[in-house]
């Protein structure tokens, strides 16, 4: 276990103090508590503390700064205040080689946490091996985290985590597609001023709609503020606004329900007692060749093939015919979720289709909850705020948002995979890579690779595009053995995305 030692904590000169108007939600507490009717927001502060964490047996000395840095508007008055986890290896001497990665969850209205303390950050959910929760809560060091070759910032947007409206700014000018990449865009420029680090690699990682923000921010501060990255890391990923409408979308989520049905032992026998790096594979094929064509001729697909592609379709998804003739071929994901383990009295979850529910009743076509994010709930919140307030010292009156106020958010034009092909058509040195859980039923692994392939439909960026599948869902890493590999391969991205020094970015 490596020792953990607080250092003198150091605020930053400038702190701006803000009283925010809070709504009840905002400041609910335990009935009958004292409601306070104004909380605090400092748009402007830091902590850091001092700290050392074993790495693949390597110790690594680092710094951890929690704070908030401001949003200002044209006249230079501060809009909102964001808050953010900086940590900065502290025995490295030459930073203008040492990676940067800024790190952002998605929802939208998610704060970083998961990511945070459940992925690369050098502090670890306590979970057992699969990801589910344990008591006592809290946190431990993650000897898996890529602070050994990088530095991060793991930054909550507005109205999450503890960063906040200031005053009576616009909301509007926040929650969108575009609105969220712009303003963010800024933070990020005033941060790597701030710190120094203008000459150092640069990376996003997003997950879930995070893929989206770091799509669009990777053009953005690419053309708008001149801030050119090696790579942007694609977690769980949205559908960054490629169209995938009609017998495309409804297809795609088969081999996703194979690997469920494959984890519950809900397929025939002879597809079971495969390997599901040997089955997923023939699914994929199906479902591209002969799925998506079958549906696509929507009620004039001929009786004989019909009854074929249902037959098929019930075999690669554990389910009956008649559940997939009822939905004329296309199963709803609600209702898989809901059928799959119907006559076992079980529910499998949207966002990690290993966790099972319990219904109040096993009939009707949608499950009561979505018994993996309430495992994850049950596990995250109180540890973020043990770490945040009782280990880095961030003290404050303010909730954390794990799920903020953000709606309504404006989805127009979400250009964003193709705002990322842009990017890395003007930008030799631009890397994406992918990560997707097999198990993951919101932002399935085939739609995502669905998403790279087209992305890029010329397929002269596909040499720098790489994809990496998990046996978990869509938070990956939550299982030890693919928190281990996924961040083996973030490091290796890392080190194969920087080019040898003195080598022009030119085609």
């Amino acid at each position: 276990m490596a020792s953990t030692s607080s250092a003198a904590r150091r605020v930053a000169p400038l702190a701006l103090a803000f009283s925010l108007l809070a709504a009840p939600a905002v400041t609910a507490q335990q009935p009958g508590a004292p409601q306070p009717s104004r909380v605090e927001v400092v748009a402007d502060t830091a902590v850091t503390t001092s700290h050392a964490v074993t790495i693949q047996g390597q110790r690594v000395p680092y710094t951890a700064t929690a704070g908030t840095q401001p949003v200002w508007d044209d006249d230079g008055e501060p809009i909102a205040s964001v808050f953010y986890v900086y940590y900065e290896r502290t025995d490295v001497r030459d930073r203008s080689r040492r990676p940067l990665v800024f790190s952002f969850n998605g929802g939208p209205g998610s704060a970083s946490v998961w990511m945070h303390i459940g992925y690369t950050g050098p502090r670890f959910l306590a979970i057992d091996d699969e990801g589910f929760p344990v008591q006592p809560y809290g946190v431990i060091d993650n000897e898996h985290s890529i602070l050994d070759v990088a530095d991060i910032v793991y930054v909550d947007p507005v109205n999450t985590g503890f960063s906040r409206i200031v005053g009576d700014a616009d909301r509007e000018q926040f929650f969108g597609v575009n609105e969220d990449i712009a303003y963010l865009a800024r933070w990020i420029d005033t941060f790597v001023s701030r710190h120094g680090r203008w000459t150092s690699p640069k990376y996003l990682k997003g997950e879930s709609y995070g893929t989206t923000r770091v799509a669009g921010l990777a053009r953005r501060l690419q053309n708008s503020h001149w801030m050119y990255l090696n790579g942007v890391i694609l977690v769980s990923p949205t559908g960054l606004g490629i169209a995938r409408g009609g017998p495309v979308g409804d297809a795609l989520f088969l081999p996703y329900m194979t690997a469920t049905a494959w984890y519950h032992r809900a397929l025939p026998p002879e597809l079971q007692q495969r390997d599901l790096d040997d089955l997923l594979p023939e699914v994929e094929e199906f479902t591209v060749e002969e799925f998506i064509p079958a549906l696509a001729r929507g009620g004039f697909l001929e009786a004989e093939r019909r009854r074929d592609i249902s037959r098929q379709v019930a075999r690669y998804s554990g389910l009956s015919e008649a559940v997939v003739r009822q939905s004329n071929l296309a199963v709803p994901t609600r209702r898989f979720w809901k059928e799959l383990l119907r006559d076992r009295g079980l529910t499998v979850g949207r966002l990690d289709s290993r966790y099972r529910g319990v219904d109040r009743e096993d009939a009707g076509d949608a499950y009561d909850f979505d018994p993996a994010l309430t495992a994850w709930n049950h596990s995250f919140t109180p540890a973020i705020n043990h770490y945040l307030r009782g280990e880095l010292g961030f003290e404050t009156d303010l909730r954390y948002f794990i799920f903020g106020p953000v709606h309504p958010w404006n989805r127009d034009g979400d250009t964003t995979g193709e705002d990322l092909r842009n990017a890395m058509a003007q930008n030799p040195f631009l890397h994406v890579m992918t990560q997707a859980g097999y198990y993951d039923g919101a932002t399935d692994y085939f739609s995502a690779k669905y998403t790279m392939w087209n992305m890029d439909p010329s397929g002269r960026l596909s040499d720098r595009m790489r994809f990496e599948g998990y046996r978990s869902g869509h938070m990956m890493y939550l299982r030890q053995e693919d928190l281990a590999s996924s961040n083996r391969h973030i490091r290796e991205f890392i080190r194969e995305s920087i080019p040898a020094e003195g080598m022009p970015a030119r085609y």
